[in-house]
């Protein structure tokens, strides 16, 4: 065994092309700031995206948990005076405990890690809240299920690269019942004093007020809701006349309903008093508490109760000020409240113009069955659009396209799966990715030329969802060859299902590629499937026919009686732009065509091979007897070879360039190779040629090299190595690298030339960082490799890389042999898809 390692070239380029990630399925994740970007998280990764181009930007590395919420100072509140700012602050909160502070310059479009807040809560932090109280100076507090509320203050530097300082104001203990929502805010008509208000499980809204620097105590608190409190919202101080004396607070709860409470500054005592005593006004029946803060009061009143949703409200949130002039001082707060509930609308509640009755005058939503209603809703900073996030991980834009009149239209966001994805593949020529999820779903991203891009090759988008399904994903493979697109998946279940594409993906897929649809016209002629209906338990998928259209509208009006079977049935339609998730949710499936029946545990692995005539198959296993890899005959679906070889889980399986061999890796850290012969008269036969005990730990991945007989196995052991299949079908190690960081978790290897045998081999880890190492492999004059030299040549950015493991690596198959550039596609534990493109 002979080898060479050298350092790190830097000749090899990457940069990314695309993310696609879903949302935390939790309140207060989403925070639109006042520089135009959205943040959220996603898993441990806070997530950021551009509403106008629906594309995610990056993902930030950092907490250690779940990403909760997220704050951006200033926030879309302050948006009238950020105008100048060239430094943006987020803040993060996991279930951890842990908030960190982030930097975002806007001019160069750059992140940076500020700081970890020190002092720590002792369970997850549910709702970060934070004002500007100055161009530099901020305020901020967060809550957590340990039943504390921490107050800061921070100052930014003035000048970049400059150190943030975090002054701790406060600690607030609450008690047994946490505080699930806060708001804070300057009171009017009185320099230097801030008001906290926080709701959570008592049902009740509870007001601090504190000066500046000083500490809070405890002001009133306010009664009504009969539920938890789920969202809290200040308005800024009302003008009249020039001057403000009035804030208004919105809050909402799980009793369905919102609530409008109003802060006036009160005058002296004696005009007060002034009023004639027998006279009893109704304002003062419904007077709350008095709030003192410092010398001056405020007298809280019930304003308004608002009314419409029909669920859990867990938003609420004033539309943010708009400049009145261009000095940033003056605004005009908008009285507008924009509500988002588990009744799958969004609400834009506003008073009317004569009686000043808030009345609901927008109304927006999901009218799917299969979304199940909002976390929460967003405006952005100048009001003209409006973002949720849903239960299913999913965004949903409108924007206001109306000139005079309100016309709130459906946008393009960003989409992703919501959990930990577990496999990947590319489409036979790359024109498309899927992946498959433990969020239980099936996606296809693929880029979408419009007219702008004909040079280039268009933003992503995900196109269709192929599979809903009732199990979490666990691996999926797609057959190559001839024919329509076809893909075989698993899940936690004993069946592996058969897919097919319908002729409306194929449409689809035309204007994504090319805008003109004459492509592969060829395999539409066939096709007589239009697209899929979804069965009442979620599990198969049956198609629609293409001429029977005409018949699913004639039902009989007897037959709508509330049966399991009375879902709405899907409308397949050709796309000439990337979906929304209404549609995505609903009218993309594929049919199933095929279940295949064999194994004894829940599937685990599958490959095809490059012909499109075979596909191998493996589940979780204990026993030698389960461990069995079956392998199926595509078209006739028989089981055509049962490989017996390990005692426990085969963890990933390939086929070599000529489909001669099958290698396969296991738990029981040994590596399997069988030969495959599918030229006899008996069908396809096979033989296990070699089976190597190759590492300490268990074996996560395999690849072997597209050029030749060699391939790389990587484990838990943190090493990878470098192998040889001889002419006698022997196995020789050739070489091991370097020690890794990290357990090896995704292997994947792209051969760049075959003459000179230069290969580049993709690394993922279980810390989700990405290394590219070139492998030369040097033959002997009769063909045998002796050995191979080995190269660090790219680490990618942390930046870039996942924040949890790599689940899987694929490399894109090159348009043309000459293409200095290669695409590599990842997935990992971190809900997130990416693709890069590495030039070389």
């Amino acid at each position: 065994m002979s080898s060479a390692f050298n350092g790190g070239q830097t000749d090899v380029e990457v940069k990314r092309v695309f993310i696609g990630a879903g949302c935390n399925r939790i309140v207060n994740n989403v925070s639109w700031g006042a520089c135009d970007l959205v943040a959220f998280g996603a898993q441990n990764a806070v997530a950021v995206f551009d509403p106008k181009t629906a594309q995610i930007s990056t993902t930030l590395p950092g907490h250690k948990a779940s990403v909760n919420c997220t704050q951006w100072l200033p926030s879309n509140k302050f948006a009238f005076k950020a105008k100048a700012l060239d430094r943006h602050y987020l803040l993060s909160g996991d279930t951890g405990g842990v908030i960190i502070l982030w930097e975002y310059t806007v001019l160069e479009g750059k992140w940076r890690y500020v700081l970890q807040i020190p002092e720590l809560h002792k369970k997850g932090v549910t709702c970060i809240s934070g004002i500007l109280v100055s161009d530099t100076e901020a305020v901020f507090a967060s809550t957590s299920s340990d039943g504390t509320v921490y107050i800061w203050e921070v100052v930014f530097p003035t000048t970049g690269g400059g150190d943030c300082k975090l002054l701790h104001l406060d600690s607030l203990f609450v008690g047994s019942k946490p505080m699930v929502a806060l708001s804070l805010a300057e009171l009017p008509g009185n320099t230097g004093h801030l008001v906290l208000a926080m709701g959570g499980l008592d049902n009740k809204i509870h007001l601090y007020s504190g000066e500046r620097r000083g500490k809070f105590v405890r002001a009133c608190e306010l009664k009504g809701h009969a539920d938890w409190i789920r969202s809290l919202d200040f308005s800024l101080p009302i003008f009249n006349n020039g001057e403000a004396h009035n804030i208004l607070l919105v809050s909402s709860s799980q009793d369905k309903g919102i609530r409008i409470w109003k802060m006036a500054l009160r005058g002296s005592l004696d005009s007060s008093q002034s009023s004639k005593p027998g006279k009893i006004s109704l304002a003062s029946y419904i007077e709350g508490p008095v709030l003192v803060a410092g010398t001056t009061s405020y007298q809280i009143s019930l304003e308004s109760l608002l009314i419409g949703h029909e669920d859990w409200v867990y938003s609420v949130e004033w539309q943010p000020p708009s400049p009145v002039s261009s000095d940033g001082i003056a605004y005009c707060q908008h009285q507008s409240i924009l509500s988002a509930s588990m009744d799958k609308t969004m609400m834009i509640w506003k008073p009317e113009k004569t009686s000043g009755i808030w009345m609901n005058v927008v109304t927006v939503g999901e009218l799917s069955h299969c979304a199940l209603g909002f976390y929460g809703g967003h405006w952005s900073p100048n009001g003209d659009s409006i973002l949720a996030h849903g239960y299913g991980g999913s965004f949903h834009l409108w924007r206001n396209v109306g000139t005079g009149l309100d016309n709130w239209r459906p946008q393009k966001v960003p989409s992703g799966h919501f959990a930990a994805i577990t496999d990947i593949a590319w489409g036979r020529s790359g024109e498309y990715l899927l992946s498959v999820s433990d969020d239980q779903t099936t996606r296809i991203f693929s880029p979408w030329q419009n007219e702008t891009s004909l040079g280039d090759e268009g933003s992503w988008h995900e196109i269709a969802r192929p599979q809903v399904h009732g199990h979490d994903m666990n691996c999926v493979t797609i057959i190559q060859g001839k024919g329509n697109h076809r893909f075989v998946s698993g899940a936690d279940e004993k069946v592996a299902r058969v897919f097919e594409a319908p002729l409306s993906f194929l449409k689809t897929l035309g204007h994504a590629i090319s805008q003109n649809s004459t492509f592969s016209e060829d395999i539409q002629l066939g096709v007589q499937i239009l697209g899929a209906n979804m069965s009442a338990l979620g599990l198969s998928q049956k198609p629609i026919y293409v001429h029977a259209e005409q018949h699913t509208i004639e039902k009989n009006p007897n037959d709508s009686l509330d049966t399991l079977e009375s879902i709405p049935d899907a409308v397949p339609v050709v796309l000439t732009e990337p979906p929304i998730e209404d549609q995505l949710g609903w009218h993309t499936l594929w049919p199933e065509s095929h279940k295949l029946y064999g194994h004894g545990n829940e599937l685990f692995a599958l490959c095809s091979d490059h012909e499109g005539k075979l596909v191998a198959s493996s589940c979780k296993a204990q026993s030698a007897a389960v461990a069995e890899i079956w392998l199926w005959e595509v078209g006739s679906w028989k089981a055509v070879g049962r490989l017996k070889s390990h005692s426990l889980t085969v963890t990933q399986m390939e086929f070599s360039l000529d489909d001669k061999f099958l290698l396969a890796v296991s738990r029981d850290r040994q590596f399997s190779i069988f030969s495959i012969d599918k030229t006899g008269t008996d069908g396809t036969s096979y033989k296990l040629v070699a089976k190597h005990e190759a590492h300490k730990r268990i074996i996560w991945s395999c690849s072997w090299n597209p050029h030749s007989y060699e391939f790389a196995t990587g484990s838990r052991d943190k090493t990878v190595k470098i192998w040889t299949v001889g002419k006698d079908s022997s196995v020789k190690l050739l070489a091991t690298l370097p020690q890794f960081s990290s357990s090896v978790t995704a292997l994947s290897w792209a051969g760049l030339d075959s003459k000179k045998n230069n290969g580049l081999l993709a690394v993922g880890m279980e810390s989700g960082l990405i290394e590219l190492w070139s492998l030369s492999v040097n033959r002997t004059d009769d063909g045998v490799a002796a050995n191979v030299l080995a190269a660090l040549v790219a680490r990618f950015d942390p930046l870039m890389c996942h924040v949890s493991s790599v689940s899987r690596l694929a490399w894109r198959k090159r348009k043309n042999k000459d293409c200095t550039s290669i695409q590599l596609a990842s997935c990992g534990a971190d809900h997130c898809v990416r693709v890069f493109e590495v030039k070389c």
